[in-house]
Protein backbone atom coordinates (compact mmCIF):
# COMPACT_ATOMS: atom_id res chain seq x y z
CA UNK A 1 0.00 0.00 0.00
CA UNK A 2 2.79 2.65 1.00
CA UNK A 3 4.25 1.24 -2.39
CA UNK A 4 1.76 3.25 -4.72
CA UNK A 5 0.59 5.94 -2.87
CA UNK A 6 -2.74 4.74 -2.98
CA UNK A 7 -5.12 3.37 0.23
CA UNK A 8 -8.30 2.78 0.47
CA UNK A 9 -10.95 5.14 1.90
CA UNK A 10 -12.49 4.60 5.05
CA UNK A 11 -16.13 5.94 4.15
CA UNK A 12 -18.49 4.09 6.18
CA UNK A 13 -19.16 1.95 3.10
CA UNK A 14 -18.96 -1.56 2.29
CA UNK A 15 -17.15 -2.65 -0.83
CA UNK A 16 -19.95 -3.87 -3.80
CA UNK A 17 -19.11 -6.49 -5.08
CA UNK A 18 -20.70 -5.51 -8.65
CA UNK A 19 -18.53 -2.44 -8.90
CA UNK A 20 -14.71 -3.69 -9.86
CA UNK A 21 -11.76 -1.81 -10.67
CA UNK A 22 -9.19 -3.94 -11.05
CA UNK A 23 -6.03 -4.75 -8.47
CA UNK A 24 -2.79 -3.59 -7.81
CA UNK A 25 -0.10 -2.14 -5.11
CA UNK A 26 -3.73 -2.21 -2.67
CA UNK A 27 -5.63 -0.69 -4.95
CA UNK A 28 -9.45 -2.25 -3.98
CA UNK A 29 -10.53 -4.92 -5.82
CA UNK A 30 -14.09 -3.26 -5.91
CA UNK A 31 -15.91 0.24 -4.97
CA UNK A 32 -16.99 0.99 -1.84
CA UNK A 33 -20.79 0.98 -1.51
CA UNK A 34 -22.00 4.17 -2.97
CA UNK A 35 -25.50 3.96 -1.77
CA UNK A 36 -25.71 7.18 -0.39
CA UNK A 37 -23.60 9.44 -2.60
CA UNK A 38 -24.36 11.10 -5.65
CA UNK A 39 -21.65 11.88 -8.44
CA UNK A 40 -21.73 13.77 -11.06
CA UNK A 41 -19.49 12.58 -14.43
CA UNK A 42 -19.11 14.75 -17.41
CA UNK A 43 -18.41 12.57 -20.99
CA UNK A 44 -20.57 9.85 -19.77
CA UNK A 45 -22.84 9.27 -22.69
CA UNK A 46 -19.71 6.99 -24.55
CA UNK A 47 -16.39 5.35 -24.21
CA UNK A 48 -14.72 5.45 -21.05
CA UNK A 49 -16.90 7.90 -19.03
CA UNK A 50 -19.67 6.06 -19.87
CA UNK A 51 -17.45 3.08 -17.84
CA UNK A 52 -17.04 5.01 -15.12
CA UNK A 53 -20.57 6.20 -14.61
CA UNK A 54 -21.52 2.28 -14.96
CA UNK A 55 -19.43 1.32 -12.11
CA UNK A 56 -20.42 4.31 -9.70
CA UNK A 57 -23.92 3.24 -10.82
CA UNK A 58 -23.61 -0.47 -10.00
CA UNK A 59 -21.88 0.86 -6.11
CA UNK A 60 -24.88 2.15 -5.49
CA UNK A 61 -24.41 6.25 -6.42
CA UNK A 62 -26.69 8.41 -7.53
CA UNK A 63 -25.07 9.18 -11.13
CA UNK A 64 -25.89 12.85 -12.84
CA UNK A 65 -24.93 12.24 -16.57
CA UNK A 66 -24.48 16.03 -18.12
CA UNK A 67 -24.46 15.28 -22.39
CA UNK A 68 -24.70 16.96 -25.02
CA UNK A 69 -27.01 14.54 -27.23
CA UNK A 70 -30.04 13.27 -25.83
CA UNK A 71 -30.56 10.41 -28.42
CA UNK A 72 -26.40 9.45 -27.86
CA UNK A 73 -27.36 9.64 -23.98
CA UNK A 74 -30.38 7.63 -24.06
CA UNK A 75 -28.31 4.57 -25.60
CA UNK A 76 -25.64 5.21 -23.04
CA UNK A 77 -28.59 4.88 -19.94
CA UNK A 78 -30.05 1.66 -21.89
CA UNK A 79 -26.51 0.37 -21.53
CA UNK A 80 -25.75 0.44 -17.99
CA UNK A 81 -29.32 -0.12 -16.99
CA UNK A 82 -28.36 -3.67 -18.86
CA UNK A 83 -25.79 -4.50 -16.78
CA UNK A 84 -26.97 -2.23 -13.75
CA UNK A 85 -31.05 -2.65 -13.67
CA UNK A 86 -31.43 -0.51 -10.47
CA UNK A 87 -28.68 2.33 -11.59
CA UNK A 88 -30.38 5.71 -10.24
CA UNK A 89 -29.24 7.91 -13.62
CA UNK A 90 -29.91 11.57 -14.52
CA UNK A 91 -29.39 13.05 -17.47
CA UNK A 92 -29.42 16.49 -17.80
CA UNK A 93 -28.22 18.98 -21.25
CA UNK A 94 -24.39 20.45 -20.93
CA UNK A 95 -22.76 21.26 -24.28
CA UNK A 96 -18.73 22.36 -22.44
CA UNK A 97 -17.84 24.32 -26.00
CA UNK A 98 -20.50 26.44 -24.86
CA UNK A 99 -20.30 28.31 -21.18
CA UNK A 100 -23.99 29.41 -21.59
CA UNK A 101 -24.59 25.99 -21.23
CA UNK A 102 -22.00 25.06 -18.43
CA UNK A 103 -23.25 28.14 -16.63
CA UNK A 104 -27.16 26.76 -16.89
CA UNK A 105 -25.70 23.81 -15.44
CA UNK A 106 -24.19 24.87 -12.68
CA UNK A 107 -27.06 26.97 -12.17
CA UNK A 108 -29.23 24.18 -11.79
CA UNK A 109 -27.23 22.28 -9.53
CA UNK A 110 -26.95 25.15 -6.88
CA UNK A 111 -31.13 25.44 -7.30
CA UNK A 112 -31.18 21.80 -6.27
CA UNK A 113 -28.98 22.12 -3.77
CA UNK A 114 -27.83 18.84 -2.84
CA UNK A 115 -23.74 18.51 -2.38
CA UNK A 116 -21.96 16.28 -4.50
CA UNK A 117 -20.02 13.77 -3.05
CA UNK A 118 -18.22 12.38 -6.16
CA UNK A 119 -17.04 14.65 -9.41
CA UNK A 120 -15.27 13.42 -12.54
CA UNK A 121 -14.13 15.66 -14.60
CA UNK A 122 -14.21 13.22 -17.71
CA UNK A 123 -15.23 14.48 -21.02
CA UNK A 124 -12.94 15.47 -23.45
CA UNK A 125 -12.15 16.08 -27.59
CA UNK A 126 -9.03 15.13 -29.07
CA UNK A 127 -9.21 16.18 -33.03
CA UNK A 128 -6.20 14.54 -34.56
CA UNK A 129 -6.37 13.72 -38.27
CA UNK A 130 -8.18 17.67 -38.94
CA UNK A 131 -5.97 19.99 -39.41
CA UNK A 132 -8.33 23.26 -38.82
CA UNK A 133 -8.25 25.07 -36.00
CA UNK A 134 -11.75 25.29 -35.02
CA UNK A 135 -13.12 28.58 -32.61
CA UNK A 136 -16.55 28.44 -30.89
CA UNK A 137 -18.78 31.24 -30.17
CA UNK A 138 -17.51 32.00 -26.95
CA UNK A 139 -13.88 32.69 -28.83
CA UNK A 140 -12.24 29.78 -27.66
CA UNK A 141 -10.25 26.82 -29.39
CA UNK A 142 -12.39 23.84 -29.20
CA UNK A 143 -9.85 21.59 -27.02
CA UNK A 144 -9.08 24.83 -24.58
CA UNK A 145 -12.66 25.43 -23.81
CA UNK A 146 -14.09 21.80 -24.20
CA UNK A 147 -11.60 19.56 -21.94
CA UNK A 148 -10.10 22.63 -19.89
CA UNK A 149 -12.03 25.64 -19.63
CA UNK A 150 -16.03 24.36 -19.95
CA UNK A 151 -14.91 21.93 -16.65
CA UNK A 152 -13.62 24.77 -14.64
CA UNK A 153 -16.13 27.13 -15.24
CA UNK A 154 -18.71 24.42 -14.52
CA UNK A 155 -16.55 23.50 -11.16
CA UNK A 156 -15.86 27.54 -10.22
CA UNK A 157 -20.12 27.52 -10.63
CA UNK A 158 -20.67 24.83 -8.11
CA UNK A 159 -17.95 24.87 -5.75
CA UNK A 160 -20.39 25.16 -2.87
CA UNK A 161 -22.16 22.26 -3.18
CA UNK A 162 -18.51 20.57 -2.81
CA UNK A 163 -19.03 20.19 0.64
CA UNK A 164 -19.94 16.35 0.92
CA UNK A 165 -20.25 15.24 4.67
CA UNK A 166 -18.00 12.28 3.74
CA UNK A 167 -15.87 14.74 1.82
CA UNK A 168 -16.48 15.71 -1.75
CA UNK A 169 -13.76 13.46 -4.00
CA UNK A 170 -12.64 14.90 -7.56
CA UNK A 171 -11.35 12.92 -10.22
CA UNK A 172 -9.80 15.23 -12.60
CA UNK A 173 -8.58 13.11 -15.97
CA UNK A 174 -5.93 14.67 -17.51
CA UNK A 175 -3.95 12.72 -20.43
CA UNK A 176 -0.35 11.41 -21.11
CA UNK A 177 -0.43 14.06 -23.73
CA UNK A 178 -0.27 16.67 -21.14
CA UNK A 179 3.88 15.93 -19.95
CA UNK A 180 4.74 17.00 -22.67
CA UNK A 181 2.67 20.45 -23.68
CA UNK A 182 2.62 23.77 -22.63
CA UNK A 183 -0.16 25.83 -21.44
CA UNK A 184 -1.34 28.04 -23.72
CA UNK A 185 -4.12 30.66 -22.82
CA UNK A 186 -5.62 33.05 -24.71
CA UNK A 187 -3.46 36.21 -25.31
CA UNK A 188 -0.16 34.08 -24.99
CA UNK A 189 2.75 34.04 -27.73
CA UNK A 190 1.78 30.89 -29.92
CA UNK A 191 4.27 28.18 -29.66
CA UNK A 192 4.86 26.54 -33.62
CA UNK A 193 1.47 27.42 -35.06
CA UNK A 194 -1.52 25.27 -34.26
CA UNK A 195 -1.23 21.57 -34.09
CA UNK A 196 -4.49 19.06 -32.60
CA UNK A 197 -2.32 17.55 -30.83
CA UNK A 198 -0.56 20.29 -29.36
CA UNK A 199 -3.52 21.82 -28.29
CA UNK A 200 -5.38 18.86 -27.02
CA UNK A 201 -2.10 18.43 -24.77
CA UNK A 202 -2.03 21.67 -23.39
CA UNK A 203 -5.90 21.42 -22.90
CA UNK A 204 -5.25 18.52 -20.88
CA UNK A 205 -2.66 20.00 -18.75
CA UNK A 206 -4.21 23.27 -18.06
CA UNK A 207 -7.06 20.86 -16.51
CA UNK A 208 -4.87 19.16 -14.76
CA UNK A 209 -3.22 22.41 -13.14
CA UNK A 210 -6.79 23.43 -12.67
CA UNK A 211 -7.65 20.91 -10.50
CA UNK A 212 -3.93 20.89 -8.22
CA UNK A 213 -5.15 24.33 -7.54
CA UNK A 214 -8.47 23.32 -6.39
CA UNK A 215 -6.69 20.86 -4.20
CA UNK A 216 -4.73 23.87 -2.67
CA UNK A 217 -7.51 26.12 -2.29
CA UNK A 218 -10.55 23.80 -1.62
CA UNK A 219 -8.65 20.57 0.83
CA UNK A 220 -9.42 22.70 3.98
CA UNK A 221 -13.07 22.29 3.15
CA UNK A 222 -12.98 18.61 2.83
CA UNK A 223 -12.49 18.52 -1.25
CA UNK A 224 -10.14 15.90 -2.19
CA UNK A 225 -8.68 16.01 -5.63
CA UNK A 226 -6.57 13.17 -7.39
CA UNK A 227 -5.65 13.72 -10.99
CA UNK A 228 -5.65 10.32 -13.10
CA UNK A 229 -5.18 9.17 -16.67
CA UNK A 230 -6.75 6.65 -18.44
CA UNK A 231 -3.59 5.56 -21.16
CA UNK A 232 -5.12 5.12 -24.48
CA UNK A 233 -8.27 3.32 -25.29
CA UNK A 234 -8.20 2.39 -28.62
CA UNK A 235 -12.04 1.29 -28.87
CA UNK A 236 -13.91 4.48 -28.39
CA UNK A 237 -15.37 7.72 -30.28
CA UNK A 238 -11.72 9.45 -29.44
CA UNK A 239 -10.22 10.99 -33.07
CA UNK A 240 -12.56 9.87 -35.59
CA UNK A 241 -10.52 11.48 -37.91
CA UNK A 242 -7.82 9.93 -37.71
CA UNK A 243 -8.87 6.90 -36.83
CA UNK A 244 -10.71 7.11 -40.54
CA UNK A 245 -7.71 7.09 -42.12
CA UNK A 246 -5.66 4.53 -40.13
CA UNK A 247 -4.48 1.34 -41.33
CA UNK A 248 -6.51 -2.12 -40.39
CA UNK A 249 -2.77 -3.01 -38.97
CA UNK A 250 -2.76 -0.11 -37.31
CA UNK A 251 -6.00 -0.80 -35.46
CA UNK A 252 -4.90 -3.95 -34.41
CA UNK A 253 -1.02 -2.20 -32.73
CA UNK A 254 -3.38 0.03 -31.33
CA UNK A 255 -5.83 -2.38 -29.38
CA UNK A 256 -2.64 -4.70 -28.27
CA UNK A 257 -1.17 -1.84 -26.82
CA UNK A 258 -4.35 0.15 -25.10
CA UNK A 259 -7.06 -0.36 -22.65
CA UNK A 260 -10.59 -1.46 -23.28
CA UNK A 261 -12.91 1.67 -21.84
CA UNK A 262 -13.88 -0.61 -18.99
CA UNK A 263 -9.96 -1.00 -18.35
CA UNK A 264 -9.23 2.65 -18.85
CA UNK A 265 -12.30 4.05 -16.67
CA UNK A 266 -9.72 2.04 -13.72
CA UNK A 267 -7.70 5.62 -12.98
CA UNK A 268 -10.49 7.68 -12.63
CA UNK A 269 -12.29 5.33 -10.38
CA UNK A 270 -9.68 4.97 -7.78
CA UNK A 271 -8.84 8.49 -7.97
CA UNK A 272 -12.67 9.40 -7.11
CA UNK A 273 -13.08 6.37 -4.15
CA UNK A 274 -9.77 6.02 -3.24
CA UNK A 275 -6.45 8.55 -0.84
CA UNK A 276 -3.97 9.23 -2.99
CA UNK A 277 -0.49 10.87 -1.66
CA UNK A 278 0.49 13.86 -2.35
CA UNK A 279 2.45 14.36 -5.75
CA UNK A 280 0.85 11.14 -7.25
CA UNK A 281 -1.39 10.69 -9.57
CA UNK A 282 -3.56 7.53 -10.55
CA UNK A 283 -2.50 5.67 -14.18
CA UNK A 284 -2.25 2.73 -16.11
CA UNK A 285 0.72 0.89 -14.48
CA UNK A 286 2.00 -1.24 -18.39
CA UNK A 287 4.75 0.38 -20.30
CA UNK A 288 4.74 4.28 -20.53
CA UNK A 289 1.41 3.66 -18.53
CA UNK A 290 -0.37 2.99 -21.75
CA UNK A 291 -2.27 0.40 -20.48
CA UNK A 292 -2.24 -1.76 -17.29
CA UNK A 293 -4.25 -1.29 -13.85
CA UNK A 294 -4.51 1.62 -11.85
CA UNK A 295 -1.31 2.58 -9.79
CA UNK A 296 -0.13 5.59 -7.94
CA UNK A 297 2.63 7.37 -10.37
CA UNK A 298 4.96 10.16 -10.16
CA UNK A 299 2.52 13.41 -11.35
CA UNK A 300 4.37 14.69 -14.31
CA UNK A 301 6.89 17.59 -13.76
CA UNK A 302 4.36 20.10 -15.94
CA UNK A 303 1.48 19.37 -13.55
CA UNK A 304 3.64 20.03 -10.27
CA UNK A 305 3.78 23.77 -11.02
CA UNK A 306 2.40 25.82 -8.51
CA UNK A 307 3.05 29.45 -10.10
CA UNK A 308 1.10 27.93 -13.46
CA UNK A 309 -1.90 26.21 -11.55
CA UNK A 310 -2.59 29.49 -10.15
CA UNK A 311 -2.19 31.19 -13.51
CA UNK A 312 -4.59 28.66 -14.70
CA UNK A 313 -7.15 29.12 -11.78
CA UNK A 314 -6.87 32.96 -12.01
CA UNK A 315 -7.75 32.88 -15.77
CA UNK A 316 -10.76 30.78 -15.34
CA UNK A 317 -12.10 32.56 -12.29
CA UNK A 318 -11.98 36.15 -14.49
CA UNK A 319 -13.91 34.17 -17.36
CA UNK A 320 -16.63 32.45 -14.93
CA UNK A 321 -17.04 36.41 -13.10
CA UNK A 322 -18.01 37.76 -16.46
CA UNK A 323 -20.95 35.47 -17.19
Amino acid sequence: MERSGIRRSDPHRSADTHATVGTAFGIPTALPDLGAARALVTGASGGIGLEIARALAAAGAEVIMPVRDREKAARAEAEIRRTAPRARLVLTDLDLASLDSVRALAARLVEDGRPIDHLVLNAGIVLLGDPVRHVGADGYERHFQTNFLGHAVLVLGILRLLASPSGTRVAVQTSLAAAFAHVQLPGDVERGGYRPLRAYGSSKLALGLFGMELGRRAGGDGVRVALCHPGIAPDTGIAADLRATASPSAGRMSRRLGNTPAQAAGPALVATTADVADGRFVAPAGTFQLSGTPVASRLFRRLRDPAASARVWEFAERVASTG
